[in-house]
């Protein structure tokens, strides 16, 4: 569980971090990538989910991981650029389980 918590936190921390680039107008990726429209955003996780799944397939366990990192940061920039928060994701989550 303690691995679970620290993803979580992660993820918090990544969130609020794109949100600071966000408002801080400073010249780095998180920003410039903001700046672009939502479908150039929405490109960079299908690239990155791409690559996870290559990587999957080739059994490429480093890869993987790095992949994935690499699509959870953009989705959450995606998230922040479309005004979705960690917690609606995770209301919804919730919700499908309780239909399971």
């Amino acid at each position: 569980m303690e691995n679970n918590n620290l993803l979580g936190k992660v993820l918090n921390d990544l969130e609020e971090l794109i949100c600071a680039r966000k408002e801080n107008k400073k010249d780095s990726y998180t920003y410039n990538l903001l700046k672009k429209n939502i479908s150039r955003v929405s490109q960079k996780v299908g690239e990155e989910a791409v690559e996870v799944v290559i990587s999957s397939v080739e059994c490429d366990k480093q890869a993987i991981i790095e992949e994935s990192a690499d699509l959870l940061y953009h989705l959450s920039v995606l998230w922040v650029k479309a005004e979705v928060s960690q917690k609606d994701i995770a209301k919804e989550l919730i919700n499908r389980r309780k239909k399971d």
